[in-house]
Order: C-alpha cells, then sequence, then structure tokens
C-alpha cells in the first residue's frame, strides 16, 4: 500500500499547519477571540486581556451550533460543536459586516487544550482543520496553551508582564467564580424576581471594567474594591424572609457544568423547582493543573534520588520549589479574597485540592494517579455529603468518559449514605423526561432537607 503513504509535499505542510497555526504566539495586534463558557469568568478574562494592551472580546455563543454540525460528524464532544460554531458564526458575520476588507490574519481565535484521554485535548487540532478547509480562514491563528505547563502564558506577552499578566488572569477567573457563587447565593431568595440576573449583569461589566483599569498597574487593591461593593449591593437583594432551601451541590466536565446554554439552564431548573445550587469553581481546574504537576515533580524527583542522578535531581528540585512557589500563590490569594467575600455574604468556600486528594485515600474508592476530571468530581461529591448538602448533580457531555467514570464510582457510594444523586448528560437534543428526573430529584432533596437538615452553607478548606 506504498501509494497511500504521505509522500506529497503538500500534505506534509497540511500537516505542519496543525502545529504552525496553533501556537504561543504574541496576542497583541490581532483581535483576540475567547470562546464562552463560563460567562462572567470569560468576559473579566477579556477585561484582564484589554488591560494589557490586548483587544480581546467574547464571542456569542450558541449561534453556530448548526454550521458546526455542517461540518462535523456528530461524533465529537459536545463542547467541541459549541466553540467550533461559535468561531464559525462570529468569522462568518465579520465578512459580511467588512466585506472585502475582511482578513482572517487580523483575528487570533483563544483555544486552551488538555493532555490526556479527554477529547478536549484535539479541540483545536479539528477545528484546525475545519478554518483550513475555508481558503479566506487559513490565516486565522489559534493560541493555545496547554494543561502540559500549567496553561503557561510565556510568549503571549513579554518576558517583562508576563508574570503580572498571568496573576490578572488567575484574579479574573477567581472573581467570576465569586460572582457566579453571589448569583447562585442570593436568586433564590431575593425580594423581587429578576432582581439577581439584573445586577449580576451590572457587576460583571463593572468588574471587567475594573480588570481593564487596572491589571497592568497591579493595583489588585482596586479591583478587591470594586468586588467589595458588589458584594455589599448583592446581599441587599435577598429577602430574609425567606426560609433556606435545599442544598444541591453540582460537579461534572467543567465546559459543561458551566455553560448555561449548553446545560439548558440547569441552575436555574434547579432553583425554579426549590433548589439553592453551588457549582464546582472553574479555579479549582486551575489549582489542580498546578497541583498534579507539583505532585508529579515530587514523583520524579523521589525516583531520581533513588537513582542517584544528581544532574535530574537539582532540574527537580528546581521545578519542585517553582510548582510550590505558583501553587502556594494561587492558594493564598484565593483564600484572600474568598474571606473578605465571606465576610460579607456566606456565599460557599471553595475547594483545596490537597485535601481532596486526602478524601480520595480515605474512601479508597478513586486515586489521582488515575487523573482526569474524576478525581475533583469524585472527591467534590464526597465533601458535598460530608457538609450537609441535601443533593448531587453530575453534569456532562453525553459519552463523556471521566464523568462516565465519575458516575460508575460515584452513584453506590451516594447510595449507601442515602444522599440524592442525578445524571445530566447533554449533547444537543433535549432528553425526553428530563423535567420529571430533575422534579423527582429535587422531591428527594427536600424530603434529605427535612430528615438531615442543612448542615452547613459552604465547603470548607480544610
Amino acid at each position: 500500500m506504498k501509494d497511500q503513504k504521505i509522500t506529497n509535499q503538500d500534505d506534509l505542510q497540511s500537516f505542519s499547519s496543525l502545529s504552525e497555526s496553533m501556537e504561543k504566539l504574541d496576542l497583541h495586534g490581532r483581535k483576540c477571540l475567547i470562546p464562552e463558557m463560563n460567562r462572567i469568568g470569560c468576559n473579566l478574562l477579556a477585561g484582564a486581556f484589554r488591560g494589557f494592551g490586548i483587544d480581546a472580546s467574547v464571542m456569542e455563543t450558541g449561534k453556530g451550533l448548526d454550521l458546526a454540525m455542517e461540518y462535523s460528524s456528530g461524533k465529537e464532544c459536545y463542547p467541541c460543536h459549541i466553540t467550533l460554531g461559535d468561531i464559525l458564526y462570529y468569522l462568518k458575520q465579520e465578512k459580511k459586516r467588512l466585506g472585502d476588507s475582511f482578513n482572517a490574519d487580523n483575528y487570533v481565535y483563544f483555544m486552551p487544550e488538555a493532555d490526556g484521554p479527554c477529547r478536549f485535548g484535539m479541540y483545536n487540532k479539528y477545528q484546525r482543520i475545519v478554518l483550513d478547509s475555508f481558503p479566506d480562514l487559513k490565516s486565522l491563528k489559534i493560541a493555545s496553551i496547554t494543561t502540559q505547563d500549567g496553561y503557561s502564558l510565556d510568549k503571549m506577552m513579554g518576558k517583562r508582564v508576563v508574570r503580572d499578566f498571568r496573576k490578572a488572569v488567575f484574579l479574573s477567573l477567581m472573581v467570576g467564580d465569586i460572582l457566579d457563587r453571589i448569583l447562585w447565593r442570593i436568586r433564590p431568595y431575593e425580594k423581587e424576581q429578576g432582581m439577581a440576573d439584573d445586577f449580576i449583569e451590572r457587576a460583571m461589566t463593572c468588574m471587567a471594567d475594573a480588570f481593564e483599569a487596572h491589571s497592568a498597574g497591579k493595583d489588585f487593591n482596586g479591583i478587591h474594591n470594586k468586588l467589595e461593593k458588589i458584594i455589599k449591593e448583592g446581599k441587599e437583594i435577598i429577602d430574609p424572609d425567606i426560609p433556606r432551601k435545599p442544598l444541591v451541590g453540582m460537579v461534572g466536565e467543567i465546559y459543561l457544568r458551566s455553560h448555561t446554554m449548553a446545560n439548558q439552564d440547569l441552575i436555574r431548573t434547579l432553583e425554579r423547582h426549590g433548589a439553592e445550587v453551588v457549582n464546582a469553581s472553574v479555579v479549582e481546574w486551575v489549582n489542580f493543573i498546578s497541583y498534579n504537576r507539583l505532585r508529579s515533580a515530587k514523583i520524579g524527583l523521589r525516583l531520581n534520588l533513588k537513582l542517584f542522578r544528581l544532574h535530574e535531581v537539582l532540574a527537580q528540585l528546581k521545578s519542585v520549589a517553582s510548582l510550590t512557589g505558583e501553587l502556594w500563590y494561587q492558594e493564598y490569594r484565593q483564600k484572600y479574597v474568598y474571606n473578605m467575600a465571606r465576610g460579607i455574604l456566606d456565599i460557599a468556600d471553595d475547594h483545596q485540592v490537597s485535601h481532596l486528594e486526602r478524601v480520595l485515600k480515605k474512601e479508597s474508592i478513586f486515586d489521582f494517579d488515575i487523573g482526569t476530571e474524576a478525581c475533583l468530581s469524585i472527591s467534590g461529591i464526597l465533601e458535598y455529603a460530608q457538609n450537609g448538602y441535601n443533593g448531587v448533580v453530575n453534569v456532562y457531555p453525553f459519552t463523556c468518559m471521566p464523568s462516565t467514570v465519575t458516575s460508575s464510582v460515584i452513584s453506590p457510594a451516594m447510595n449507601r449514605r442515602g444522599i440524592p444523586y442525578i445524571d445530566t448528560p447533554y449533547d444537543s437534543g433535549v432528553q425526553p423526561g428530563r423535567e420529571a428526573a430533575i422534579r423527582t430529584f429535587m422531591y428527594q432533596a427536600n424530603q434529605h432537607m427535612k430528615r438531615h437538615g442543612r448542615k452547613k452553607t459552604s465547603v470548607i478548606e480544610k
């Protein structure tokens, strides 16, 4: 079958475009297009980018799904369809607006990736192939960061400011998580319907402007002060006469549980049936990546010490020191801001990844050595259970491997504890019986609260 081998130079060049057109490149000078995942966090992220002189915006989401289906087989992960549709729809609208002056080289598509078995690692590569099938879109660059180096932002900014840029990006995602938790805390108890949604839109715009104004100058106190005022305003929306409702924890694949259109606005649906919901944070995943890299470096250090590889030991020691500092900063900054926020309003605290690993070791039902997002989901569910939550929801794309593993491991564990648990897989269709399943789940959560009450309103860092 010699004739089927790649011998044509054009074929080799087409394959090389996967690396040449997906890289860490300087984001200045082009419009940076950010796909929406967590809406608030992504808009704050765009504000942080703009603060460092990058023309960044979050693309409108959900309107290009038909376009994505036209250029895919349907077997891909649902988030891949949504993000592909978003970029195709955005560029289509730009071509209509600009006409002959449209030039794809003026844009850069920001699409991170992950290593390991998750299909997320192939999104940007597949989308690169699709974009290359359009002659006028071949020059569009895809800026990609990866879990392999902890989502390092090197080369995207000058060396002089890249560390400050990374700190601002981390803070923007964390403040996005806090704004989400404020919304979930106040919306089930708002004095008038719609007050919480109106408030959070204004809060998102205000904080995005704050990141744009203060990020480059490292004026994080200016950002903290804005956030403090917003939390105080949000607290006033709560009607103290409304009794507390069953507390429902949410975990799962990070995109589906964060993207309201993809999960068919599941949190609002649960709230409509009487829940107060706490979703796992975006920063939890960022901390998990840093923690796993540190964990791997420590394992490598111990191995090289046993083998007396002194040169490798020195390299591993430097890596451990650097990663320890990185994780320490992330957790310190997170603890500082959450303590400030929780001093005003009793929003849910966030997990500490090292504690989640200890939870798994104690239960002996999964292990961080296996990896994937299942580590966070399984341990997060166990932590919800230990802290008096009245039910847990696992949200994921249909056929998602890590979330299917989570379901198989955690479902019997929740059954033994008598805690309501439900899987909510999603694709582009509406599943029959979804509403009935959620109503049944919420009935069980209500019954659980009547029997056991609500022990705590937060997941406590230990």
